[in-house]
């Protein structure tokens, strides 16, 4: 199953880094496309970002629940408590630590980050 990771706020206000499956089913869309898919979520809207290698942005929380998608450039989420991961291209990243110590986010190598930006409602 497809994984993405997940930011959240934990009981005692830090910051997790977890990596989930999506919940997928079956589906059939009306052209006759099929496959399997997560329920479809309520956005308000989608943005393109860049950010440029050595991008480093400190300890920060969620502006809002959104999902981030990497297409290009490699990224390294950090949390107070010293854990540090490495995402690199076609990660989703679903960002839901709206309180307390926040992450970190850093972009590694020498390829730009170009990602999709997904806000939800």
């Amino acid at each position: 199953m497809p994984k993405f990771v997940h930011v959240y706020t934990g009981p005692d206000g830090n910051s997790v880094i977890d990596e989930r499956e999506f919940e997928m089913t079956e589906f059939q869309d009306t052209e006759g496309s099929h496959g399997l898919a997560s329920p479809i979520e309520q956005t308000p809207g989608i943005s393109f970002r860049q950010y440029e290698a050595g991008y480093f942005l400190g300890f920060h929380t969620a502006p809002r629940r959104q999902y981030s998608i990497s297409l290009t450039g490699s990224i390294e989420l950090g949390t107070p408590d010293g854990t540090v991961k490495q995402y690199g291209p076609g990660t989703v990243l679903l960002a839901e630590d709206l309180e307390g110590t926040g992450h970190s986010t850093r972009v590694i190598g020498s390829e730009p980050r170009f990602a999709i930006i997904i806000p939800l409602e």
